[in-house]
């Protein structure tokens, strides 16, 4: 079968790999899509934080079932499936907590140990989330979507709140999603005058720069270290700034500035126990999908087409058919 390895930064090689060995509590599933992340784009770039190489990428997944273990219900063959990518522990502290997100010895596929660019893959069976209604592509953005879901979350947003998301890349695309699922006055700063259009249809507000209105809440998703640091501005006293894009860097802390505003700073990493819900708001239509996917191409495709993606003005979501 066709597995597509990143080797370094900046090389990717096509091989033939052998089928994935049955392992117990695992199923094995047809790779049918496969959403490109600004994860895999980092990588590529030799930029991302927990990584190693050769790494097969790809952790969001829209797949087939096509084997069970013996037993099993929670799947069967020919489920449309969408993948939960983090592989934790279940015993840890904050496993037992249901913050498996965060768990001690996290492996995430595509990221730790090898993932979805492959034509078939075994996936354990409680990282699978069937559904009848929803298309493979929306199944494929279902790990994108919950990035921001969970920001969101940890924000504790509540109806009227003013939130300013910095960056409209497709994780601060899906935090404005949620962010004004929650009811929240949601405002985009983004310098790309074709994102901040893009963003504009879902109801959001835009600005090419800071305004000068400080935010109760500041979404950063841009994975910059530069305006990571500069993000504590936009907050206001007694505010919430959220780290949701992670940079491979030091971020330092305008000590004074974020004492006097008396800030809370989060971090958001992954999410946990939102895969049914967010299914449940794209079927209801709460979550618009239609826009997400900009770019395509066939897995056989990556090697010569990926380096291009990171420099087209246009990208939102590259989708791999494979």
């Amino acid at each position: 079968m066709l597995q597509i390895t990143l080797d370094e930064p900046g090389r990717f090689s096509a091989r033939h790999a052998d089928e994935p060995a049955g392992l117990p509590g695992h199923a094995l599933v047809a790779v049918k899509k496969i959403g490109v992340c600004g994860t895999d784009l980092h990588a590529f770039a030799g930029r991302q934080p927990f990584f190693s190489y050769p790494r097969v990428l790809g952790h969001e997944l829209g797949v087939e079932v096509l084997a069970v273990p013996p037993g099993e219900t929670r799947v069967k063959v020919g489920d449309h499936c969408a993948v939960e990518p983090y592989l934790n522990c279940g015993a840890c502290g904050v496993c037992l907590r249901k913050r498996w997100n965060c768990c001690e010895t996290l492996q995430v596929l595509g990221v730790h140990c090898d993932g979805g660019m492959s034509e078939r893959i075994g996936v354990r069976v409680d990282k699978l989330f069937p559904s009848a209604t929803l298309t493979l592509d929306q199944l494929a953005l279902v790990e994108t979507l919950g990035i921001g879901r969970h920001a969101v979350d940890r924000a504790g947003l509540t109806p009227g709140i003013d939130v300013l998301v910095v960056g409209a890349g497709p994780i601060g695309l899906a935090v404005v999603q949620f962010a004004l699922a929650a009811e929240a006055e949601v405002t985009v700063l983004e310098l790309n005058s074709v994102r901040r259009k893009f963003v504009e249809r879902f109801g959001a507000g835009t600005i090419p720069e800071f305004n000068g209105k400080l935010s109760s809440v500041v979404f950063d998703c841009t994975g910059n270290k530069a305006s990571m640091e500069k993000s504590l501005e936009y907050v206001a006293f007694g505010g919430t700034l959220v780290f949701v894009g992670l940079v491979n860097d030091r971020v330092a802390i305008d000590d004074p500035l974020f004492h006097r505003r008396e800030m809370t700073l989060l971090a958001t990493r992954n999410s946990a126990c939102v895969f049914p819900d967010i299914m449940r708001m794209i079927v209801e239509g709460q979550i618009d999908t239609t826009p997400w996917i900009t770019h395509r191409m066939n897995l056989s495709d990556v090697p010569g087409r990926f380096p291009s993606l990171s420099k087209d003005p246009n990208l939102v979501k590259c989708m791999i058919d494979v």
